[in-house]
């Protein structure tokens, strides 16, 4: 009798890719069922419990979705002014886009009516974002230091500095002179 091994596994492992891809399209499928259904499970039963508090679970659902809405609404702009200060700076924030990215699936798990996909975002809006180390380009100023007005100003003399190299760099034979101009009538 002659078993050639490597045919044989060969075969298990296409009939193993096989039940691993049935497996994983069953589970996708359960999950988008699943997680409805358990999610207006928990809202009827708090709803329609034995004190029905039906009012207060509406409340919830709209105070929710508004709180999503305005979650959604601020990624925005937070995306927008944190970008423009990293390229301003000479810089690109992945964590900007990170940040924003959490934010709005939090708001699109609080628009999504249901006690368990509230949880979920407040999860995910509680986990801390930490900023990557990023390399500066020499001459700006420290991301993580002071205020905007102080990075600002920071910025406006590390671009005055370069002005006045590049000019000494161009015309070599130009000189500044200082002092102080006065008309006489």
């Amino acid at each position: 009798m002659n078993l050639n091994f490597g045919r044989i596994l060969s075969v298990l492992t296409i009939s193993l890719r096989v039940v691993e891809g049935k497996l994983m399209r069953f589970l996708i499928i359960g999950l988008l069922i699943g997680f409805p259904l358990a999610e207006g499970t928990v809202l009827y039963r708090l709803a329609a419990g034995p004190e029905g508090h039906g009012g207060w679970v509406l409340a919830w659902l709209v105070f929710a979705a508004m709180a999503g809405i305005a979650l959604i609404k601020q990624a925005r702009f937070s995306l927008i002014s944190r970008l423009a200060t990293a390229l301003s700076q000479g810089q690109f924030s992945l964590a900007a886009f990170i940040d924003s990215f959490r934010t709005v699936l939090a708001g699109l798990l609080l628009i999504f009516p249901g006690v368990i996909s509230d949880v979920m975002a407040i999860a995910l809006l509680l986990i801390p974002v930490r900023e990557p180390a990023t390399m500066q380009p020499q001459g700006h100023a420290d991301s993580n230091s002071g205020s905007r007005a102080e990075l600002y100003a920071a910025s406006r003399r590390a671009n005055a500095a370069r002005g006045s190299q590049q000019a000494h760099t161009t015309h070599p034979s130009a000189t500044t002179v200082d002092g102080e101009f006065r008309r006489e009538t």
